[in-house]
């Protein structure tokens, strides 16, 4: 009995670690997205025990930048590598060669634009964060390329490899960030470069598999930039309004509110971002698996991990919102209760935020990304306004109700460019008993 138990334990976990079929690579990158989680809130404990609210706001104010504007200047670089990547196979070694190109010239742009413009958005901070912000920026070109290398691992359905290289710099940041607390050195700054540099060697590492992997060539690239440029730029709204709803809310913050109350914004973000680890991995894997296919396989699949994630994602933002200021005094300790409020108003933008990124797949699947851009442009462009409404009078609730009507809109809009753009009905979102019998027959059956 327990040879035969030990049997199913050690055949299920070579599925998962083999990642072939779409099923082992969504739990396989769900345990990857757990690890990181784990990892994260790991360090964000350090942090925040160690430098309380005014030194976390500060060392978020330090790496916000490089991130911020690397992924705004993407311009759809990775969706556009990938999709391209499963529609002309052969042309592999053009189309990554002109990723290489286009990634490291827009890197260059964000960092000019962060160097240029941080002093004037971090007038509430010190000189010292001002100028290592500043610094920071010089990472940009190397962020950018690393989600591209992402989406190139992922369109050739490496997403062991991938999940590997996602996972490698969490677990080298909580080791450093453990050993500067115990050898009583752990400052903003130094907190910030054990975030960064384990990120940069990530990159690295990607960029000499992927060398092997693509054999870059240099001659007659023109076409494959063209292609890249043209797809990207008709998806790069997407990628930048996704981006923009995931950090334009920080951004916000630490321009308007002081240091402190900066550091309780990151911590209730942070862990309300908990609750998303599902419908994470569910999109990761569903792009590069629905590229390219029928709109009807499209709209089938697209609408059953919707149901399935959101589901699940709503159970636990019950559950965490309920346990959420016990939490929050447990692992961050008592100066952060003052985050609770706006905390639970985030964790219901989660859900709703990882619906609508989910949604989305179908558009990018479909080569259609341009409609839902302008769409999604629509709701999100109220989120700035908003903000500028609501943080000076009602603080940190205020950013965190900004944040939620923005994605309300988008889920709306998401929903209807369904019937509008691609003539279909928009799946829908309550959870079926066939949904349940599919996930379970999916995961027992291990195909």
């Amino acid at each position: 009995m327990f040879s035969k138990f030990r049997k199913t334990i050690v055949t299920g976990m070579h599925w998962v670690l083999k990642g072939d079929s779409s099923t082992a690579a969504t739990v396989q990158t769900l345990l990857a997205k757990v690890l990181i989680l784990t990892t994260n809130m790991a360090t964000g404990i350090i942090t925040a025990r160690v430098l309380g609210p005014a030194g976390r706001g500060e060392q978020a104010a330090m790496i916000l930048w490089p991130q911020f504007l690397a992924y705004a200047m993407t311009l759809g670089l990775p969706a556009a590598l990938l999709y391209n990547l499963k529609r002309y196979p052969d042309e592999k070694s053009e189309l990554f060669s002109a990723s290489l190109l286009l990634g490291t010239g827009f890197g260059f742009i964000a960092t000019l634009t962060g160097i240029v413009f941080i002093p004037f958005w971090l007038v509430g901070y010190s000189t010292h964060v001002i100028h290592v912000a500043q610094w920071m920026m010089l990472i940009a070109p190397m962020a950018l390329l690393g989600v591209t290398f992402s989406a190139a691992l992922e369109a050739g359905g490496d997403f062991t490899r991938a999940n590997q290289l996602y996972s490698l710099p969490s677990l080298i940041t909580l080791a450093s960030l453990s050993v500067l607390a115990l050898a009583g050195v752990l400052t903003p700054f130094t907190s910030s470069l054990a975030y960064v540099l384990p990120n940069l060697l990530t990159v690295f590492w990607m960029l000499t598999r992927l060398w092997s992997l693509f054999q870059p060539r240099w001659v007659g690239i023109g076409r494959s930039c063209k292609r890249l440029f043209y797809y990207g730029l008709r998806c790069c709204g997407i990628d930048l309004l996704g981006m923009l709803a995931f950090q334009v809310d920080q951004v916000l913050v630490v321009g308007l509110l002081s240091p402190a109350s900066m550091g309780l914004y990151v911590v209730a973000l942070s862990l309300s971002r908990m609750i998303n680890v599902l419908e994470s991995a569910i999109g990761t894997v569903m792009f590069p698996k629905v590229a390219a296919r029928p709109v009807e396989e499209v709209i089938d699949l697209i609408g059953r991990a919707v149901r399935v994630s959101t589901a699940l994602t709503l159970v636990a933002a019950i559950a965490i919102s309920i346990l959420g200021p016990m939490v929050l005094n447990l692992l961050y300790g008592s100066k952060y209760m003052g985050a609770v409020p706006v905390f639970r108003i985030l964790v219901i933008e989660v859900v709703l935020s990882g619906a609508t990124s989910t949604l989305a797949q179908a558009f990018m699947a479909l080569g259609r990304p341009g409609m839902v851009t302008i769409l999604q442009g629509i709701g999100l462009g109220l989120t700035l306004p908003l903000m500028l409404l609501l943080i000076p009078t009602y603080n940190l609730v205020g950013a965190g109700l900004a944040l939620l009507i923005s994605t309300t809109l988008r889920l709306i809009f998401v929903l209807v460019s369904y019937k509008l753009i691609l003539k279909v009905q928009p799946p829908s979102l309550l959870i079926t008993r066939e949904d349940f019998l599919f996930l379970q027959q999916k995961l027992f059956s291990k195909k």
